[in-house]
C-alpha cells in the first residue's frame, strides 16, 4: 500500500510537470489577435490547480481605452503590497515629488556665548524614513551628520538637560490595523514612529565562539546597548547546520537568541526590530554629538502621543535651533516601490494625514493614519474610483483587511499615467528582470526591461499590477490578483502564470486601436 501511494504521488508530479510544461509552451507562443490572447489567458487561469482559488484580472489599452481582458475585475481581493501603488500615488499628489520631510531640534532658549544650552534639547520627528545607514554608505552616524551640523551651526557645545525624542506628530499606535502578531518579529513589521532611524531595525552579527560548546559571539551593528540580549546559542562541530532563532517579546527590548552555529561557519547577519524606535534615535544621536565634542549632561528619554495628551506642547515656549530634511518624495517613492518597503509606506500615509490634519486643526488628536486613509479616499474619488472598490485600513498592504479590485487598480494606474508626477511614479516601479522585486522574474523574455509593475505577497495572496508595451508598440495597463491559492507544489511558482501572462502581453503583435487584417 505504501509503495502504491508513492507511485501514485510520483505519477501526479509527472502529470503536473507535463501540464505546466504544456502551459509554458502555450504562453511562449506569439498571440496576434485579441481573441487568441484572451483564449490563452483563460486557459492559464482556468487550470484545475486554481479550482479553489480566486483570480481577478483586468487588462486595458492606454492608447485606445479598450478592455482587452476582464475576469472578476469587480470583485474585492487582498492586494498585499499592491496597496503601495495607492499610498505612493497619494503622497505624490498631495505632497509633490520635491517635498521633503523635516526633523527639527527645539529648545526653550538659545545657547549662551560659551555654547551652553541650559535645559533640554528636543528632537521632533515627522516621519522621515531616510535617516538610515543603508542610504549613507553603511554608517548611521553619517546619516545623522546633518542634524549634528544643525546643532553646531546654532553654536551649541554643551547641553545641561536631557536629550529627548518626541514622536507625537503621529497620534497612532506603533502597529497598523490588520497586522499579524508574528509580523512584529520581522523587519517588514517594524514599529511605525514619527522619529524613525535605520528602518527601526538593528543588525545582529552572529559568529561562532572560539571553541566547541562556547556561546556564539554577538554584535549589534551599529553597536548599542539599547536592546539587551539573552544569549542561549552554542558553537558546535564542523559540518553541522547553522540554526538560529530570534525572539523579542512585543513592547520589550530584550532579545532571546538560541540555536547552534558550526565552529567553521562564517557567521550571519540577522535583522532585529525594536520597541520604541525614538529611544534608539536619541541614544545614537547622543553618541553622534559626543563624537563631535558636544556633551549632554542629562539622560535620554522619549515622549509619545499619549504623553502629549496630558502634557501638550506649547509651541510658544520652544525655539527651533535647526533641522534636517529627508530625501525628496520622488526618491522615497522609489525606495518604497522597488524593494516593497512597508515601514516607509506607512510613514508616508501617516505624514500626509498628520500634515493635512495639523494644518486644519493644530490641536487635533485624530490618528494620523486614519486622517491619511480619509485623504486617500478623497484622492481615489478624484481619480474616478468608485466608492467601495477600495477598502484600506493602512498603507503598506501588510494588513490582511485591505481590499481592492483590479478595476480600481487599473483606474489608478491609468490616472497616474496622466498625472503631473507620472514620471516619478513610473520610474519608481520595479522593472522585470532588472531591479526591485521583479529583478529575477521574466529574464530573457520580451517582458524583461519592459514590464514595470508592483508585486504583492501575503500567505494566500499574490498580486502584480503595472504597465507593459506590446510587440506592436501598444501601451497596456494591467492588474492581476490571485487570492486563496495554496500553490505548495515544489516545482511550481505561485507567480508563474502571472509571469506567463505578462510575457504574452509583451509578445502580443495585435492591436486594439486598428482593425484586424
Amino acid at each position: 500500500m505504501k509503495n502504491h501511494s508513492m507511485k501514485s504521488a510520483l505519477t501526479g508530479v509527472v502529470i503536473g510537470l507535463l501540464a505546466f510544461s504544456a502551459f509554458a509552451q502555450e504562453a511562449a507562443k506569439t498571440p496576434d489577435t485579441v481573441e487568441s490572447l484572451q483564449k490563452r489567458i483563460k486557459a492559464l487561469i482556468n487550470h484545475p490547480r486554481y479550482a479553489s482559488a480566486l483570480w481577478g484580472i483586468k487588462i486595458v489599452s492606454l492608447d485606445s481605452g479598450k478592455t482587452i481582458f476582464d475576469h472578476d475585475a469587480q470583485k474585492l481581493s487582498s492586494p498585499a503590497s499592491n496597496s503601495k501603488l495607492y499610498t505612493m500615488a497619494l503622497a505624490l499628489d498631495r505632497l509633490g515629488p520635491d517635498y521633503r520631510i523635516k526633523t527639527s531640534l527645539y529648545a526653550t532658549c538659545r545657547p549662551d556665548e560659551q555654547g551652553t544650552l541650559k535645559g533640554d534639547l528636543m528632537v521632533y520627528g515627522r516621519g522621515d524614513p531616510t535617516i538610515n545607514a543603508r542610504l549613507h554608505e553603511g554608517s548611521i552616524f553619517k546619516a545623522l551628520e546633518p542634524l549634528v551640523a544643525a546643532l553646531t551651526n546654532a553654536g551649541v557645545k554643551r547641553i545641561t538637560g536631557d536629550l529627548f525624542g518626541d514622536d507625537s506628530y503621529f497620534h497612532d499606535p506603533p502597529f497598523g490595523p490588520g497586522w499579524d502578531w508574528e509580523d512584529f518579529q520581522e523587519y517588514y513589521g517594524a514599529e511605525v514612529s514619527a522619529l524613525t532611524i535605520n528602518d527601526n531595525v538593528l543588525q545582529l552579527r552572529v559568529k561562532p565562539g572560539e571553541t566547541e560548546g562556547a556561546p556564539c559571539r554577538l554584535d549589534f551593528i551599529p553597536p548599542t546597548s539599547y536592546v539587551s540580549v539573552s544569549n542561549r546559542t552554542q558553537t558546535v562541530a564542523k559540518g553541522s547546520r547553522r540554526n538560529i532563532d530570534l525572539y523579542r517579546p512585543v513592547a520589550q527590548n530584550i532579545l532571546y537568541i538560541s540555536g547552534k552555529v558550526p565552529i567553521d561557519d562564517r557567521g550571519s547577519d540577522e535583522d532585529v526590530t525594536m520597541h520604541n524606535p525614538a529611544g534608539l534615535f536619541v541614544t545614537l544621536f547622543k553618541e553622534a554629538l559626543a563624537r563631535h565634542g558636544i556633551t549632554v549632561a542629562g539622560g535620554v528619554r522619549t515622549v509619545d502621543w499619549k504623553d502629549r495628551e496630558v502634557m501638550p506642547l506649547d509651541w510658544k515656549q520652544w525655539t527651533e535651533l535647526g533641522s534636517m530634511e529627508s530625501l525628496p518624495v520622488r526618491d522615497i517613492v522609489r525606495e518604497v516601490m522597488k524593494p516593497s518597503q512597508n515601514l516607509y509606506t506607512d510613514l508616508m500615509l501617516a505624514h500626509v494625514g498628520a500634515k493635512l490634519q495639523f494644518a486644519k486643526d493644530p490641536a487635533s488628536t485624530e490618528s494620523a493614519s486614519s486622517a491619511g486613509i480619509r485623504e486617500l479616499n478623497k484622492f481615489l474619488a478624484e481619480a474616478g474610483i468608485k466608492r467601495g472598490d477600495t477598502i484600506f485600513e493602512e498603507g503598506s498592504g501588510l494588513s490582511r483587511d485591505n481590499l481592492t479590485t483590479p478595476n480600481a487598480t487599473v483606474a489608478l494606474l491609468t490616472f497616474m499615467n496622466h498625472h503631473k508626477s507620472a514620471e516619478a511614479y513610473l520610474n519608481a516601479l520595479p522593472i522585470a528582470g532588472v531591479d526591485g522585486t521583479l529583478r529575477n522574474r521574466m529574464k530573457g523574455t520580451p517582458a524583461a526591461g519592459n514590464v514595470r509593475a508592483k508585486t504583492g505577497s501575503l500567505r494566500w495572496s499574490r498580486t502584480t499590477s503595472g504597465y507593459v508595451t506590446t510587440a506592436a508598440g501598444e501601451h497596456l495597463v494591467f492588474s492581476m490578483m490571485l487570492n486563496r491559492f495554496d500553490g505548495m507544489h515544489p516545482e511550481y511558482s505561485k507567480v508563474a502564470d502571472m509571469d506567463a501572462i505578462m510575457v504574452m502581453l509583451a509578445r502580443f503583435t495585435g492591436r486594439t486601436d486598428k482593425p484586424a487584417h
